[in-house]
């Protein structure tokens, strides 16, 4: 797939998303799971069209159970749209990709 997308641990997020500069998507995902098969390359497309406007992270809810459980991941795939460190959006299962491109939209004039 696309570098693009960081693969970050529980550890890395403080610095990777909340003190982020740019807009950040992030994927919380399990390798197991379908629904976040099926997203996987729509969130992949759009790093590569949104490249310097926004920063896109997926997080592994497996092995950041900690980071999970703090933003209430129930469901997964969950997809979070932060700026400045809050989050101003979430998606939740395998959605079409104008959905996540109308959520990006919006992050990107906020920013």
């Amino acid at each position: 797939m696309s570098d693009k997308v960081i693969a970050i641990q529980g550890s890395s997020f403080q610095d990777e998303v909340v003190r982020s500069t740019q807009p950040v998507v992030v994927d919380f995902y399990a390798d197991w799971c379908g629904p976040c098969k099926i997203i996987e390359p729509v969130i992949h497309q759009l790093s590569k069209e949104y490249d310097g406007k926004v920063k896109f992270v997926k997080v592994d809810t497996d092995a950041n159970q900690e980071l999970a459980m703090q933003f209430g991941i129930m469901s997964i795939p969950t997809v979070m749209f932060f700026d400045k460190g809050k989050v101003e959006d979430i998606v939740i299962g395998a959605v079409p990709s104008a959905v996540l491109k109308s959520k990006l939209e919006a992050l990107v004039k906020r920013a």
